[in-house]
């Protein structure tokens, strides 16, 4: 794919101790490390000199970005009966929702799952029974998902003391202060769920725009999580470990680094139901949520092009996009003049982008959010490693305290009599343990030793030399700035405001406009703006 650097390294048994063992024999792991967006990030960063325009096309509106807020504005675009639309794909198909595959193994680059979707994410809804995915049902209180894409059990499990436990949060053993701190807390924030600010709203909503505004709940976010834990007499450290790890996972930082109130948000505005489901169940596939991309951008029909945008500029009569492709041949240029465009990239580039983007309110050197590094590991694995006594194999496996945030199961959703003889384990990492600045200058001058390190931290904790015997193939995509992070303020953010509610003849549509990265935020922003654009 144009636009994807890519290193290919050989982890050798004499170089790393690392040797693929399969039921054919020994051999070489050679995994592929990808880093989408990275060279044509640092050419737009660095002001690289470009060739000059050799096409110009015409349109209506140019999407910038196929990631979920782009895919999300081109569907519902497509639905309301617009066709004059054309989608600039940027530097990675499908961003933060892309696949991959080992043959006919599949597995996720990035998201791999979607909560059962609430009352107020209708937009979600619309999407998921376009795509069949909700059966029946699309707007009742518990709607009746498809059977295959509902997470079957067991579906999470946790490694702790040298065994595994169902559930994220370790049980046994636990002194019962420990239990009844956990007890409580979640006591607490099913209480949120219902709880409505004096404007009569709920107080934690996906998507976050229609939360309640009332500032009795707003001022949480005038403090860390960390702080309103403390507060409020949370300090089991069984239980604080597990809320490090939901905010790692979501937020990509940890408890002391978050907004109070988006580590409420992150238990009390999760509600949605199923007629066929238990609380709390989750969609999956394969590949994450590739599959639900990929509907998305069929069904809009739009007109893809390759490259990226390098400067948005308005004129009288509506945008020229400046557009750069990386080829074989070096860099080309060419330009797209439409009425309208949706910006639809992350906040980091489009202060690049869109030069004028200061007159709309946003400051990038005070209202930009922190975005957070992400590292996503795929092992092909030739048979299953034996596994430690306790729970069984599970859809989502976490290490207590890890330095990763576990492995999902790629083959788990397969309904087959017997194990499947390939599986991929998928990895996740997130730096919390330094400033995202740092991770990712970490991260461009890894060598293949410590990238190796980072995808098989947690793995090696759970199966030692077991996983050299299994794996027979790698592929690792880092994302630099994967996700955006609530940090204390974030809702009371100017810059964010103003971008959210602009209305010209340029929009934008990301989820750093909610301030964390999710499906449902990016396809909202993605869905509103082109509501915008069918006025």
């Amino acid at each position: 794919m144009s636009g994807v650097s890519r290193r290919q390294f050989l982890l050798g048994s004499a170089a790393l101790g690392l040797a693929g063992c399969s039921r054919l024999g020994w051999g070489e792991v050679t995994p592929v490390v990808n880093t989408p967006g990275m060279s044509m990030g640092h050419a737009l960063r660095d002001h690289r000199n470009l060739p000059a325009p050799s096409a110009s096309y015409k349109t209506g509106t140019v999407i910038l970005g196929s990631g979920v807020a782009g895919l999300a504005a081109g569907w519902r675009l497509a639905r309301g009966g617009y066709k004059d639309f054309m989608l600039l794909a940027g530097p990675e198909h499908y961003g933060n929702a892309a696949g991959g595959a080992f043959g006919a193994l599949q597995y996720p680059k990035g998201a791999h799952y979607l909560p059962l979707p609430s009352m107020e994410s209708r937009h979600v809804r619309d999407m998921l029974f376009d795509a069949g995915v909700i059966e029946a049902d699309p707007y009742a209180l518990k709607p009746r998902f498809d059977e295959r894409v509902l997470v079957h059990a067991p579906d999470e499990r946790v490694f702790v003391n040298g065994r595994w436990e169902d559930g994220l949060l370790p049980l046994q053993g636990q002194p019962a202060s420990e239990r009844e701190q956990q007890a409580r807390f979640f006591r607490y924030t099913d209480q949120l769920k219902q709880a409505t600010g004096a404007d009569g709203k709920r107080v934690f909503c996906i998507p976050v725009e229609l939360s309640s505004a009332d500032p009795h709940w707003l001022a949480l976010d005038q403090q860390t999580f960390a702080h309103w834990l403390d507060q409020s007499g949370y300090t089991a450290p069984g239980l604080r470990t597990y809320l490090d790890y939901c905010c790692r996972d979501d937020f990509g930082a940890v408890a002391s680094q978050i907004s109070a109130w988006a580590g409420l948000h992150y238990f009390a505005a999760r509600a949605g139901q199923a007629a066929n489901a238990s609380e709390g169940a989750v969609l999956t596939w394969p590949g994450g949520l590739n599959p639900l991309a990929r509907h998305l951008a069929q069904s809009s029909r739009a007109q893809w092009r390759e490259g990226m945008a390098v400067r948005v500029d308005e004129t009288r009569s509506g945008v020229q996009v400046l557009c750069a492709e990386q080829t074989a041949q070096g860099w080309r240029t060419f330009t797209i003049e439409a009425d309208r465009a949706i910006c639809a990239m992350p906040l980091h580039v489009a202060k690049y982008v869109v030069p004028q983007i200061n007159s709309y309110g946003f400051d990038a050197a005070s209202h930009m959010p922190p975005h957070a590094a992400w590292v996503i590991s795929s092992f092909l694995l030739d048979g299953f490693p034996a596994e430690e006594p306790g729970a069984a194999l599970a859809w989502d496996n976490v290490i207590h305290g890890g330095r990763g945030l576990g492995y999902v199961v790629s083959t788990h959703q397969d309904i087959t009599w017997a194990p499947p003889p390939q599986t991929v384990f998928t990895a996740y990492q997130v730096y919390s343990d330094r400033t995202p600045q740092q991770a990712r200058q970490w991260l461009e001058h890894a060598t293949p030793a410590e990238l190796y390190e980072e995808a098989a931290c947690d793995l090696r904790v759970v199966y030692g030399r077991r996983l050299r015997q299994c794996a027979i193939g790698l592929d690792i995509t880092v994302r630099g700035h994967a996700m955006a992070s609530p940090a204390p303020g974030f809702m009371h953010n100017a810059g964010l405001k103003a971008l959210r509610g602009h209305d010209g003849k340029i929009l934008f549509a990301h989820s750093d406009l909610s301030g964390f990265s999710v499906f449902e935020e990016a396809s909202w922003w993605g869905v509103r703006a082109a509501e915008k654009i069918l006025g």
